[in-house]
């Protein structure tokens, strides 16, 4: 019986993959067109076998401290956009901030992530605005020596070099889309260029980069592909992908959520052509529940861990999952196991980031 094309096609494809030949444009569009269970459960295999290769059985796992909530932007997709007034905002005070790190690292995770919206608190005072939180990396550094990763949107160029100087390994500003049309409508009047230039320049100053997709947003296949491209001239060491969930009382609330196999068919894609990156599942869309099918779509971190009890939110699900515990170390290590999948060693991550 003859071979049905479409599947000798796919099996072409993958086997080039796992060769680690690159593929090309068309080769990327086809498998992002894929859409039965059949073909995609062999695009995640190949995936898992690809995140093998490099990484064993082994995921690295990150903490989350969301320390400010205010924002001086307006983006389309996000609650905690500045002019959302229906939701109660908080600024963690640098003795919070600390706290809440050093009991993620007691709790065993390999890197804390200090995220935040643009809070003019920090950027309109431009000289000192950034001195408590740089003090309080130090801190953290001093205390604990862990991989530290800073999110606070377009930081000016002076503000980096102090990063670096305090001991920040990871500087992560999404694009969220590399179609600068579709960018427009979603960050409203901020630059392009110069969130993407800030990136290049943080990446010349010795940071890890750390460059982010939102799928279900109007984005089309050809963007994807597009977005995959400009990740590899980046030179991103991890790049992640998120469902976009709808948000109250922001103009994209009535947006049609995405099928929960598109973000999975990402991640999945993202390894095929970056078999030596790192990929996070993160449990900020679907929580516990969704964590076993982003790591077997070959995701090899699971990001946003949270304390319950510590006052902070999520960015798209802002409260799921995190004051019944589920967004901790104890929880997810089943799920793990239930992967063939085991938490890596602090020193395992240190050498990955070090030969990086």
């Amino acid at each position: 019986m003859a071979m049905n094309p479409a599947i000798a096609k796919l099996d072409g494809i993958l086997e080039k993959a796992n060769q680690e030949i690159p593929l090309g444009r068309d080769e990327l569009l086809f498998l992002l067109g894929l859409s039965e269970k059949e073909e995609l459960s062999k695009v995640f295999e190949t995936a898992r076998l690809l995140r093998t290769r490099y990484f064993q059985d082994r995921v690295f796992i990150y903490g989350f401290v969301y320390f400010s909530t205010y924002c001086r932007n307006e983006c389309a997709f996000c609650l905690y956009r500045k002019s959302n007034r229906s939701l109660v905002r908080y600024r963690k005070t640098d003795l919070e901030i600390m706290e809440t790190a050093l009991s993620l690292v007691e709790s065993g995770v390999h890197l804390i992530d200090l995220t935040m919206g643009e809070d003019p608190f920090y950027f309109d005072d431009r000289e000192s605005g950034f001195e408590h939180l740089i003090r309080t990396v130090e801190l953290i550094k001093k205390s604990t020596d862990i991989p530290i990763m800073i999110s606070a949107g377009v930081v000016p160029e002076a503000i980096l070099k102090e990063f670096k100087a305090a001991g920040v390994n990871w500087y992560a500003t999404y694009q969220e889309t590399h179609n600068q049309a579709l960018y427009r409508k979603l960050r409203l009047g901020q630059s392009y260029d110069e969130r993407m230039e800030r990136k290049k320049l943080a990446k010349k100053m010795g940071f890890l980069i750390e460059e982010g997709l939102l799928t279900g947003v109007g984005d089309t296949d050809e963007d994807l592909v597009n977005s995959l491209e400009e990740m590899k001239s980046l030179g991103a060491d991890q790049l992640r992908v998120m469902s976009f969930i709808p948000q109250k009382d922001t103009p994209m609330q009535n947006f049609t959520v995405v099928p929960h196999l598109r973000e999975l068919q990402l991640i999945a894609v993202m390894r095929l052509v970056f078999p030596d990156r790192l990929i996070p599942a993160s449990l900020d869309v679907d929580g516990l529940n969704g964590l076993a099918d982003r790591l077997n779509a070959g995701a090899n971190i699971v990001t946003s861990i949270i304390p319950p009890q510590s006052g902070l939110a999520g960015v798209s699900n802002h409260s799921l999952d995190i004051e019944d515990g589920n967004r901790t170390i104890s929880k997810i290590i089943p799920v793990l196991k239930e992967c063939g999948l085991v938490p890596a060693s602090r020193e395992e991550y240190a050498a990955w980031i070090l030969q990086r």
